[in-house]
């Protein structure tokens, strides 16, 4: 048999969370330009920076609700498609994961996890702190072998904060995926010389769509 095909009613609560989510794509721009400023950094005003949060917030709670349906589960996943649409837009633009939004979003994610299906509190403590700690060995290690940082601060307790939404083993789909996704980009700009084997990316980005892919697979309530 073919899969599963989601009944009308999600195909209804896709159309009408899409128009929810272009509302709170605007508020993920109007946010990072005001974290923009305060960090005393010059909000960028191309299209992609300007109306992308929008259309990508939009389009993925359009995606999210005609998976999942009117849950409760959805509001909790819309809530991390927001953040981690605001870390990948303002991570590209501004090279930066912000304490402002890691912060309360941990906090955030360890209130949900009590009411999270197949997740818990314990789980996903544990899954943030081990996470934390294997990327944090793989900055050092950077540093130590290659003499370079291989990995920011940044990614480091942004890995903490996937691991806190998704507890294992889905935390391993999104990290595999955004490294997968990371090391594809990183050597497309090298064969368009865009960049040399020498530079850096940001691996937020990467890590974040990673953890939307995953929170996509997971299943329902």
């Amino acid at each position: 048999m073919g899969a599963e095909v989601p009944a009308l009613p999600n195909m209804v609560a896709g159309g009408v969370w899409l128009v929810v989510g272009l509302l709170v794509g605007w508020g993920v721009r109007w946010l990072s330009v005001r974290l923009a400023r305060w960090e005393t950094l010059e909000p960028g005003a191309r299209p992609w920076q300007v109306y992308g949060p929008i259309a990508v917030t939009g389009l993925l709670f359009g995606i999210f609700a005609w998976r999942f349906g009117a849950t409760q589960l959805l509001l909790i996943r819309s809530l991390w498609v927001a953040i981690l649409v605001q870390v990948i837009f303002f991570d590209l633009e501004h090279r930066l994961i912000l304490d402002r939004v890691l912060v309360p979003s941990a906090v955030a994610a360890l209130l949900l996890s009590l009411v999270t299906p197949e997740l818990g509190w314990l789980q996903a403590v544990v899954t943030g702190v081990v996470t934390g700690l294997v990327f944090m060995a793989v900055a050092v290690l950077g540093v130590i072998v290659f003499k370079a940082e291989a990995m920011g601060l940044g990614d480091v307790k942004f890995s903490v904060l996937i691991g806190l939404m998704l507890g294992f083993p889905a935390v391993l789909s999104a990290v595999l995926s955004g490294v997968i996704l990371a090391g594809v980009v990183a050597i497309g700009l090298v064969l368009l010389r865009v960049r040399t084997m020498k530079d850096s990316i940001a691996y937020g980005p990467f890590l974040a769509m990673g953890a939307l892919l995953a929170l996509f697979r997971l299943p329902g309530a």
